[in-house]
C-alpha cells in the first residue's frame, strides 16, 4: 500500500576520513530521500514506501545520536550543537537533520596518510546496549567514503585501513561470529563507497578490466588499451571485502567526482604521465549514482527486515508471559513501541498506527482487570492514582476561590498567592496534546506515570501519526524547511552536474485521514474528562470511600466541585481548538462566515482572538438587511420542507467537491465546534447566562398561557444562598486555564459573542458535510440566542430559515415555539403582512396540524403503555386568529389559506335537497374546525362542476349570509337558484372571513385516497323533476334537402309562471354555425317576445305548463351525426331569479337513403324511387308524393292502404311516371324540378315515445312521479344500447314491444346520489332508499307490462301535422336534359311456313299471329326471317336553357346492328347513318318517309319520318334468343368531304347503302330505348317425328330408311337414307 507524503526518516551513518564528503553530497543529497521503496511484510502484503527520508550522520557524531535514546526530553532540555549545525535529537517529531561535511579540516591534497580511517573520528568508550529494546536509536546502514588514487596506496595503506574499520564498526555476522537477538534490534547494513577525484591514476582506469564486464561503451575502448592482468581498483576492492560465498552481498561501489564538481583549489595538480584513454560520460556517472542509490536502499531495507524479525519475535515471547507473575505492560509498552516507531521510520506509518491502537486497547484491558480484581500489581503493574500537575492545578484554583491558603488532607499549607510560577502556571497549555510534554517514555519504563498522562502519551501519539497519514499542512511545511535546510548547506562546485530537488510527487493532504484525528478526539475527549475528575479526587483524598464516585458526585464540596468542572472544561476546549488547528486545511473550503465578524479565512479563524481583540463595543453580529439576500416569499409563508431555500443555496451552498473526505472532515470539525461551544455553554449556566432555549414559550399540554417573556441584561434567577461561597462560584474561572475560555467567561458580551462564533463555524462546516439535520439545528440555536438577546431582525432571518424543518409535512411542539417567537419579532419589527401571511398563517396551521392528530389518536385503540404524545394547549394558541383576522383588513392583498390547513372532516351532509314549487337546490356542507377560536365567515361556498361535452358545467352554491364557523363540528347550508341536469364533483370550497380566504381545490376525476380528510364521496348528482322547467332539443320534423336543415329548441315552463325570461342559444359542437338571423319563434303566445343579437331570446310573461319553442337554421364546416347545443335560461318568478343551463345532442344524419333510376321512353320518363333505412332501426313509409314542376307532372298508380315497413335489407320501391306538359315554354324562370316527399317514422323513435309515455303516466299518481324524467331517461338509455337490429325487426313484424331486454338490470345502481324534495313524503330518506324505492317501482313495472304495443297510424293520418312520430323530407329531382331520346323495334314479318298456323292466316303481316302459345313468337332453326328495323326518335326532353346549338342544325347519327355469332346470322345493312333534322328547318320535298309533307319539322319523329330498314335473321341453334341489339352513336364527320356513300335519312324506305364516315364519329349526348331489350324467340327444329326402318333388306345389305314428317306441313313427309 502506497503512503502519502510522509516525514519518516532513517539514521545512516557514514565515516569520511579522507573528507571527500564535502565533494560527494551535492549529488547525493538531491537524491534524497529514497523513492519508491518495496518491503515483504512477515504478516501481509507487500508494503509500499513511496518516500524514505535519509539522515545523514557523520561519525564523529554518532555517539550523541546513539546516546541520545528515543525517550522523550523535557519541555526545557536542548541538545547542543555538533559540526556545522544543532542536533535536533530533542525533537521526538522525526525532524532532526545532521549538518554535512567532515570533522576534519584537511584537504584532499594531503588524504591518505596512514592511520587516516583509523584516527577518523573521536575515541569514544563503548557504549552499553540498554536492556530493553526501542529506546535506542542506531543507524541502519554504517557507509565508509574511501579515497584512494592508485594501486600503490591501495597496497600499501588503504586495504589495511579498510579491513581495520571493517572490523572495529561492522557486526559479528560479517566476521563470522554469532549475532545474538540483542543486536539484531540494532541491525545494521555496511556499504564502502570508492570516490575518484578527477586528475588521478584512479580517474583514469575503467570501473572493469574486462571487455565482457564493461557496460558502456568508453569502458569497451578504454579496457582494449588497459594492459592484460591487471585489474582496477574497483575491481580489487570488490575482491578484497565482497566475501567469495555464493550468497556474498555487493558492498562496494564507486563514485566518480566531475571536474566541474571540484574545487579549484582542492583539485590535483598531477596529471598521470601515461593516460588510458577513459573517459566518464554523463550516462555513466549518472549509471553509477543510480546503482549507489538502488544499494543504499537494498541494504535499508535489510537492515529493517532483521529488526522487525527480532522485534516481532521478543513480542511474541513477552505476550505470552502475560499470565506470568513480574509481567509489567509498561515494559511491554517500550517493547512494542520500537516495533511501531521502526515502522514509522521507513514510513510505514499505517502500521505503526496500528501498533498504538492495540497498545491503546491493550492498556484499556489491562485498567479493566485491575478493576475487577482489585489488583494492579497482580495485573501488569500498578500505575500512578493521580498526576501531580492536576493536583497542583486543582489546590491552586480552589484557592484563588477563597483569596487565601487552603489546608488539604495532606496537611501541607499551600499558598499559591505567593507563587507566582504556580500562579501562572497552565499544565494544558494552548497544545495540551503533544508527546514533547513530558518525558512520557521514561515515566512509562519507571512505571511512573498515571492513567491520564499514559492515554495522552497514546493518543498524542496517534494524533502524529494521522497528521503525518494526513499529509497535515503542518508536518509538511516543517519537513520542507528541513529539507531546504540539508539542501543549502551542500557546497557546489563550478559548474555542478548534480541534478535539482525533486519535489514531493504528492503534496495533497489525506482529508480522510485528517477527519480520523478529529473522530478520535471526539470519543477522547469525554473519556479522559471522566479521567481528570478520578484523577484530582483521588489526589485529594476523595477517590476512594464513595463520596465523589458515580452518582456521589455531587455530594463533594461545591468549591472543589467547581474546580474541578472548571479544569475538565478548560482541558476539553483547549483539547478541540488544538485538533481544529491542526486539521485545518486549505481543501476545505468554508462558505463565507454569517456573522459580521472580521474576514479572516478558516485557518486564521479557526480559533477566535483573544481578550484583547474582542472587547469592542458590542454591535449585532449580524449583516444588515441589506447584506442579507432574502428569497421571494413562497405561497405559504415558509420555504417548504424538504426545499433547500435560497439564502441557503447562495450562502450555505457549496460546490460538488471531488475530494475524497471532505464531507466526512467538515462533519467531525463541525462536530468539535459542537463540543467546544457546549463546554462554554455549560460554564455559562453556572454563571446565570443561558442561550435562550430556557424562556422559550412553552406550549405543550399542562402549560399556562403564555407568559411575558423576560429579556432583561440579567435574567432573574431563582433564589440562591445567601453564602458568599455560592455568590463567588457564579463569577469564578479558577482552574480555567485556557486563555480564550477564561475571556469568555470575564463577562456577558464576550460569552455571548464566542457562543454565537462557536456555532456559526459549526453551521457553515455542517453545510459542507451537507448535513441539513445538524444544519438547521445550529440555525435554530442562533434564532434562539438573537431573540433572547432582543434582536428581532436577525432572529427573524434566521427563523425564517429553519422553521420550515421542524415541522416538515407534519408539526412538532418545537415548531410550534419557534412560530410564537417568529410571530412575536414580525410584530415587533412591523411587518404587518408577513406577521399575517408567513407568521400566524404557519403558527394556526401547525396547530390545527396538532389538534387533527390528537382527535386520530383520540379514536385509535392504544396498545401498549407507549408514552403519551404531548399537544400543545388550546389556551397557548388563543387569541391568533382573532389578530390574524384585524390585521389582515389592513393589508392589499387577500390572504389564502388552504382550507385543509384549519379544517378537517369537510363532507357533504347527504345528497342535494330540492325546494318545491321553485328549480333551485340545497347542500349541507359538514365540516369539523381545527381552530381553537371561533369566527364569523361572511361567505361560505361551494363549486360543483362536470367535464361534460360542451364545456365543462360549473354551479356555485352559496351560504345565504354570514355563517359562524365554531370550533368541531359544523353544519353550514347552501343553495343555488340555478340547475343543470347531470353528475358533478365538487372541486372548489371557499370560506372568506375579513380579508382571509379559505379555500380548497381539487381536480375533476382525482382519485380520493383513503382516509382523506377533505371530500371522500365528492359526487353530487343533480336531476330534472317533472314539473320543473326543461329545454328539449330536437331537429325539425319537415326536412328539404335544397336549403339548410333547421333545429327547434323548445321551452317548458312547468310549474312556473314566469315573469320575464331570457334564452340564450350558444353551440357546443366544433363547426356547427347558428344561423340566428334567421331564427324563428313558433310560438307567438309569449309576452313581449323578443329576438335580439348574438341568440339571445328575451320574452315577457310566460304562464305555467307552456311552451315557446324556437326555430333556427344551422352550417355543418364538417361532416357529423350529432350536433349539440347549449342552451340556458334565465327567468324571474315571484319567488326568485332562477337559471337552467342544459346541453342537449341530437342527430342529424338523415334517417332515409333515397336512389333512383329513371328509364326514358318516346313519350315518358319512368322514375323508379328505392327508399332505404340509413340506421339498423327500420322505418314505416306512410305516404309519398312527386310534387310536379312548371315542365313536367307525375303519375303513380294506386297507393297502398297500409305503411309500407322498411327494413335495412329490404327497401321500399316507388315508380312514377312522368311526362312532358305539352305547350309549355321554357324560360329563365321556368321551374324544372319535381320532389319528392316522403312521410315517415323511425321505429326507434315510436319505442322511445312509447317507453316515455307509459313510464311517465305509470309514475304520475305516486310518490316518485318527480322522478319520472330520470326514471325515462335511464330506460331509454338502456333502450338505445340493448335493442339490437334483430329486436327491432321483430318489434316491426309483431307490432309489439317485448320489455325483456330490461330484466337483467340492476336499477338499484342507476340512481346514484338522488335526493328528495323540500315537500316530499320522501324526505328525510337518503339516497339509498330513493334509489331502492324507484329499482322497485322499475321492477314491478317490468313485471305489470311484459309487452307494449306498438300503434300503427294509418296511412290517411300521415297528413295530420300534430302526430310527433311523422316526419317528411322533401327531396329535389331534377330530370337530365337529353338532346334526343332514340326508338328501336325490329318487327318480325310472316314466315313462308308459318308454325301451327291455318292456310287463311299465311298471308297476314301482324306479328300477332306470328306468337306461340307463350307471348312470344316461335321459329325453325336456320329457317330465314325477314325483318324490319324501324327507328324513331324525339326531342322533346331537351329541356335546357337557353337551348343548346344542336337543336338548330341537323345531327348524324350511326346504328350497328350487334348478335352474338353463334346465335344469329343477321343479314342486310347492319351499320349506317341517318341525319336528324333541325326543328327550325323544312323537310325536304320528296325525301324518304315525307311524301310532299310540307309541315315543319316538329320534336318528334312521325310515321313519315320514321326508318324501316329491312333485314334478313337466321337462328343458327335452339333455344330462347334474344333480339339483337342496336347501337345508335352521333357523329360528327371530320370534315365536309363526301364520302363513298351519304348518310341515310330518317326516311322510310331508305335502308341501304354502307355506312361510311365511322372513323371520325363523335358521339353526342343521347339515350337509346331498345323495345327489344328483355324480348326473346324461340327457336325449335324442323323435324316434328322420325320413323327408321331397320330392314336390311335393302340394296347392298338393307340402307336405313328414314321418314320424317315436317313441322307445319300437314301429310307431307320424306324420306332419308342414311
Amino acid at each position: 500500500m502506497e503512503q502519502p507524503f510522509s516525514s519518516s526518516k532513517v539514521t545512516v551513518e557514514y565515516f569520511d576520513p579522507h573528507d571527500v564528503y564535502k565533494l560527494l553530497s551535492p549529488g547525493l543529497i538531491p537524491r534524497l530521500p529514497l523513492r519508491d521503496l518495496n518491503w515483504q511484510s512477515h504478516a501481509g502484503p507487500v508494503r509500499s514506501i513511496n518516500t524514505l527520508h535519509v539522515e545523514l550522520v557523520p561519525a564523529d557524531q554518532a555517539g550523541a545520536v546513539d546516546r541520545s535514546s528515543v525517550l522523550s526530553p523535557t519541555p526545557d532540555s536542548k541538545a547542543p550543537g555538533h559540526g556545522h549545525g544543532d542536533s535536533t535529537a530533542s525533537r521526538d517529531d522525526g525532524f532532526s537533520t545532521t549538518p554535512i561535511g567532515a570533522g576534519r579540516g584537511s584537504s584532499i591534497d594531503n588524504a591518505g596518510p596512514l592511520g587516516a580511517i583509523r584516527n577518523a573520528g573521536p575515541v569514544m568508550p563503548k557504549e552499553r546496549r540498554h536492556q530493553i529494546p526501542g529506546l535506542r536509536r542506531t543507524p541502519y546502514l554504517k557507509v565508509l567514503f574511501v579515497r584512494c588514487d592508485d594501486n600503490d596506496a591501495y597496497k600499501s595503506t588503504t586495504r589495511a585501513e579498510i579491513r581495520e574499520w571493517i572490523k572495529a564498526n561492522t557486526p559479528s555476522s560479517t566476521l563470522g561470529k554469532a549475532v545474538s537477538n540483542a543486536e539484531n534490534h540494532d541491525a545494521f547494513e555496511w556499504l564502502i563507497v570508492h570516490v575518484v577525484i578527477p586528475n588521478t591514476v584512479a580517474a583514469t582506469q575503467p570501473r572493469s578490466s574486462g571487455s565482457k564486464a564493461a557496460d558502456s561503451s568508453s569502458e569497451k575502448a578504454s579496457a582494449l588499451k588497459w594492459r592484460t592482468g591487471s585489474s582496477t581498483l574497483l575491481e580489487k576492492l570488490r575482491n578484497d571485502f565482497n566475501g567469495t560465498g555464493k550468497g556474498a552481498i555487493d558492498r562496494v561501489r564507486q563514485i566518480r567526482i566531475g571536474i566541474n564538481d571540484v574545487p579549484y583549489d582542492l583539485l590535483p595538480r598531477v596529471v598521470p604521465a601515461v593516460p588510458t584513454g577513459y573517459h566518464e560520460t554523463e550516462q555513466d556517472s549518472e549509471n553509477a549514482w543510480q546503482d549507489l542509490i538502488g544499494k543504499i536502499k537494498e541494504l535499508i531495507l535489510s537492515s529493517f527486515d532483521t529488526r522487525v524479525t527480532q522485534y516481532e519475535e521478543d513480542i511474541k515471547d513477552k505476550d505470552a508471559q502475560r499470565g506470568l507473575p513480574g509481567w509489567n505492560f509498561c515494559t511491554f509498552f517500550i517493547l512494542k513501541e520500537g516495533l511501531a516507531r521502526g515502522f514509522e521510520s521507513v514510513g510505514l506509518v499505517e502500521d505503526a498506527l496500528v501498533g498504538y491502537d492495540e497498545l491503546s486497547i491493550g492498556l484499556d484491558a489491562i485498567i479493566k482487570e485491575q478493576a475487577i480484581s482489585g489488583s494492579a500489581e497482580a495485573h501488569g503493574g500498578a500505575l500512578l492514582d493521580y498526576t501531580e500537575e492536576l493536583k497542583t492545578l486543582a489546590e491552586h484554583a480552589a484557592s484563588q476561590i477563597f483569596s487565601g491558603s487552603m489546608e488539604f488532607e495532606d496537611e501541607e499549607t499551600v499558598d499559591l498567592q505567593t507563587s507566582k510560577r504556580v500562579k501562572d502556571m497552565d499544565p494544558f497549555g494552548a497544545i495540551p496534546i503533544s508527546s514533547t510534554k513530558k518525558p512520557y517514555r521514561e515515566l512509562i519504563l519507571a512505571n511512573n506515570i498515571s492513567l491520564f498522562d499514559f492515554r495522552c502519551y497514546i493518543f498524542s501519539r496517534q494524533v502524529a501519526l494521522l497528521l503525518r497519514l494526513g499529509n497535515a499542512w503542518s508536518t509538511r511545511e516543517e519537513l520542507l524547511a528541513k529539507l531546504k535546510e540539508q539542501q543549502d548547506l551542500a557546497p557546489r562546485g563550478v559548474a555542478p552536474r548534480a541534478p535539482p530537488p525533486k519535489q514531493a510527487s504528492d503534496e495533497s493532504e489525506n482529508l480522510s485521514q485528517l477527519a480520523e484525528i478529529c473522530r478520535r478526539t471526539l470519543e477522547f475527549v469525554p473519556a479522559v474528562s471522566m479521567l481528570i475528575r478520578k484523577d484530582i479526587l483521588a489526589a485529594l483524598g476523595l477517590g476512594k470511600g464513595g463520596v465523589g464516585a458515580g452518582d456521589d458526585y455531587e455530594k463533594i464540596d461545591p468549591v472543589l466541585a467547581e474546580v474541578i468542572d472548571n479544569i475538565v472544561a478548560s482541558f476539553a476546549f483547549s483539547v478541540a481548538q488544538q485538533i481544529l488547528a491542526q486539521t485545518s486545511t486549505k481543501s476545505l473550503q468554508i462558505p463565507a462566515p454569517m456573522l459580521a465578524s472580521s474576514g479572516d479565512n478558516e485557518q486564521k479563524s479557526a480559533i477566535p482572538e483573544p481578550k484583547s481583540m474582542m472587547h469592542p463595543a458590542r454591535t449585532s453580529s449580524i449583516p444588515l438587511r441589506q447584506s442579507i439576500q432574502r428569497p421571494p416569499p413562497s405561497p405559504v409563508g415558509f420555504p417548504g420542507p424538504g426545499r433547500k431555500d435560497s439564502v441557503n443555496d447562495g450562502e450555505y451552498g457549496m460546490a460538488q467537491f471531488l475530494k475524497t473526505g471532505l464531507e466526512e472532515l467538515a462533519a467531525r470539525r463541525a462536530e468539535l465546534y459542537t463540543l467546544s461551544r457546549n463546554v462554554l455553554e455549560e460554564c455559562g449556566k453556572r454563571r446565570g447566562w443561558t442561550n435562550g432555549w430556557a424562556t422559550v414559550p412553552i406550549v405543550e399540554s399542562g402549560a399556562s398561557d403564555l407568559q411575558e417573556i423576560s429579556l432583561d441584561d440579567e435574567p432573574k434567577s431563582e433564589a440562591r444562598p445567601a453564602a458568599e461561597v455560592s455568590v463567588s462560584l457564579q463569577a469564578s474561572v479558577s482552574g480555567v486555564g485556557n486563555e480564550l475560555l477564561r475571556t469568555a467567561l470575564d463577562n456577558k458580551d464576550d460569552f455571548y459573542r464566542l457562543y454565537e462564533t462557536l456555532t456559526d463555524k459549526a453551521m457553515r462546516h455542517y453545510s459542507v458535510a451537507k448535513y441539513d439535520h445538524s444544519v438547521q439545528a445550529t440555525k435554530a440555536d442562533l434564532a434562539v440566542l438573537k431573540f433572547h438577546l432582543l434582536e428581532y431582525k436577525e432572529a427573524e432571518y434566521y427563523f425564517y430559515h429553519t422553521i420550515p424543518f421542524f415541522g416538515g409535512g407534519s408539526w412538532s411542539l418545537l415548531e410550534l415555539s419557534m412560530l410564537v417567537m417568529y410571530a412575536r419579532c414580525l410584530k415587533e419589527l412591523g411587518r404587518q403582512e408577513d406577521y399575517v401571511t408567513k407568521a400566524l398563517r404557519q403558527l394556526l396551521t401547525k396547530a390545527a396540524a396538532a389538534e387533527r392528530d390528537r382527535l386520530q389518536q383520540k379514536s385509535m385503540v392504544r396498545i401498549g403503555n407507549g408514552s403519551a404524545t404531548q399537544y400543545p394547549e388550546r389556551s397557548a394558541i388563543s387569541g391568533f386568529l382573532a389578530d390574524m383576522l384585524t390585521v389582515s383588513a389592513t393589508l392589499e392583498k387577500e390572504v389564502k389559506i388552504p382550507l385543509t390547513y384549519l379544517f378537517g372532516e369537510v363532507e357533504l351532509d347527504g345528497p342535494p335537497t330540492y325546494d318545491d314549487g321553485q328549480d333551485s337546490f340545497s347542500l349541507t356542507l359538514k365540516l369539523r374546525s381545527l381552530l381553537v377560536d371561533e369566527f364569523d365567515a361572511g361567505s361560505v361556498s361551494l363549486r360543483i362542476s362536470s367535464p361534460g361535452f360542451g364545456g365543462n358545467k360549473e354551479i356555485w352554491v352559496q351560504a345565504k349570509g354570514p355563517v359562524t364557523i365554531k370550533p368541531g363540528r359544523n353544519k353550514v347550508p347552501l343553495q343555488s337558484n340555478m340547475l343543470m341536469p347531470g353528475n358533478y364533483e365538487v372541486d372548489q370550497i371557499r370560506i372568506k372571513s375579513s380579508n382571509v380566504l379559505l379555500h380548497f381545490e381539487r381536480e375533476l376525476g382525482q382519485v380520493v385516497e383513503r382516509p382523506f380528510p377533505v371530500l371522500q364521496n365528492p359526487v353530487v348528482t343533480l336531476y330534472q323533476r317533472t314539473s320543473s322547467l326543461d329545454v328539449r332539443l330536437s331537429s325539425s320534423k319537415d326536412i328539404r334537402l335544397d336549403s339548410n336543415n333547421m333545429l327547434e329548441v323548445e321551452v317548458m315552463t312547468g310549474w312556473n309562471e314566469i315573469m320575464s325570461a331570457e334564452v340564450k342559444i350558444k353551440s357546443a359542437t366544433g363547426g356547427l354555425r347558428i344561423l340566428m338571423g334567421d331564427a324563428v319563434i313558433l310560438d307567438e303566445s309569449a309576452g313581449k317576445s323578443k329576438k335580439a343579437e348574438g341568440g339571445t331570446f328575451t320574452f315577457g310573461a310566460i304562464t305555467r305548463d307552456s311552451s315557446v319553442k324556437i326555430r333556427f337554421p344551422f352550417k355543418m364546416e364538417q361532416d357529423v351525426l350529432n350536433v349539440a347545443v347549449k342552451v340556458e335560461v334565465t327567468y324571474s318568478t315571484d319567488k326568485g331569479t332562477f337559471t337552467f343551463f342544459k346541453t342537449s345532442s341530437v342527430s342529424i344524419a338523415l334517417a332515409l337513403g333515397v336512389n333512383v333510376q329513371d328509364v326514358f321512353k318516346h313519350k315518358a320518363l319512368f322514375s323508379r324511387f328505392t327508399v332505404s333505412t340509413a340506421s339498423p332501426s327500420p322505418l314505416r313509409l306512410y305516404r309519398s308524393e312527386l310534387i310536379p314542376s312548371d315542365i313536367f307532372e307525375s303519375h303513380y298508380g294506386i297507393p297502398p292502404s297500409d305503411p309500407v315497413a322498411i327494413f335495412p335489407k329490404q327497401p321500399a320501391s316507388l315508380l312514377y311516371k312522368i311526362t312532358k306538359k305539352p305547350g309549355v315554354t321554357i324560360t329563365s324562370s321556368t321551374q324544372k324540378t319535381l320532389y319528392l316527399k316522403l312521410w315517415y317514422s323511425v321505429l326507434q323513435d315510436e319505442i322511445e315515445h312509447l317507453l316515455d309515455k307509459t313510464l311517465t303516466k305509470d309514475l304520475a299518481d305516486t310518490p316518485l312521479q318527480q322522478y319520472s324524467k330520470l326514471v325515462v331517461y335511464k330506460v331509454l338509455a338502456w333502450s338505445q344500447k340493448r335493442l339490437t337490429a334483430y329486436e327491432l325487426e321483430k318489434c316491426t313484424l309483431l307490432g309489439e314491444l317485448s320489455t325483456s331486454f330490461l330484466f337483467d338490470i340492476n336499477w338499484a345502481t342507476q340512481f346514484p346520489g338522488i335526493g328528495p324534495t323540500s315537500s316530499s313524503s320522501l324526505k328525510g330518506e337518503d339516497s339509498h332508499q330513493i334509489a331502492a324505492q324507484l329499482a322497485t317501482f322499475l321492477r314491478s313495472w317490468l313485471l305489470t307490462n311484459p309487452v307494449l304495443p306498438l300503434s300503427v297510424p294509418s296511412s290517411s293520418s300521415s297528413a295530420d301535422s300534430s302526430n310527433p312520430l311523422i316526419s317528411t323530407i322533401l327531396i329535389p329531382v331534377d330530370i337530365p336534359s337529353i338532346s334526343i331520346v332514340h326508338t328501336t323495334d325490329i318487327l318480325f314479318q310472316q314466315p313462308p311456313f308459318p308454325i301451327n298456323a291455318n292456310e287463311n292466316s299465311h298471308h297476314s303481316t301482324s306479328s300477332k299471329t306470328l306468337e306461340g302459345g307463350q307471348g312470344h313468337p316461335t321459329f325453325i332453326i336456320n329457317q330465314p326471317l325477314p325483318a324490319t328495323l324501324r327507328l324513331k326518335w324525339t326531342r322533346i326532353w331537351d329541356t335546357s336553357f337557353p337551348a343548346s346549338p344542336q337543336r338548330s342544325e341537323d345531327l348524324e347519327f350511326s346504328y350497328e346492328i350487334n348478335a352474338p355469332a353463334d346465335t344469329w346470322l343477321v343479314g342486310g345493312r347492319r351499320k349506317g347513318h341517318f341525319v336528324i333534322p333541325a326543328l327550325s328547318h323544312p323537310s325536304s320535298p320528296g325525301s324518304p318517309g315525307s311524301p310532299g309533307d310540307e309541315r315543319q319539322n316538329k320534336e318528334s319523329s312521325t310515321p313519315q319520318t320514321e326508318a324501316d330498314i329491312p333485314l334478313l335473321l337466321i337462328p343458327l341453334r335452339e333455344g330462347y334468343l334474344p333480339y339483337p341489339s342496336v347501337d345508335i352513336k352521333q357523329v360528327k364527320s371530320s370534315s365536309s368531304s363526301s364520302s363513298s356513300t351519304s348518310p341515310t335519312r330518317t326516311t322510310e324506305g331508305q335502308g341501304q347503302g354502307q355506312g361510311g364516315g365511322i372513323a371520325g364519329a363523335v358521339h353526342g349526348h343521347c339515350e337509346t330505348d331498345n323495345r327489344n331489350l328483355g324480348e326473346v324467340v324461340q327457336v325449335i327444329t324442323d323435324r316434328a317425328r322420325v320413323t327408321l326402318s331397320l330392314d336390311a333388306s335393302g340394296p347392298a345389305g338393307g340402307p336405313l330408311v328414314l321418314e320424317c314428317e315436317r313441322v307445319g306441313l300437314e301429310g307431307e313427309g320424306g324420306l332419308v337414307v342414311a
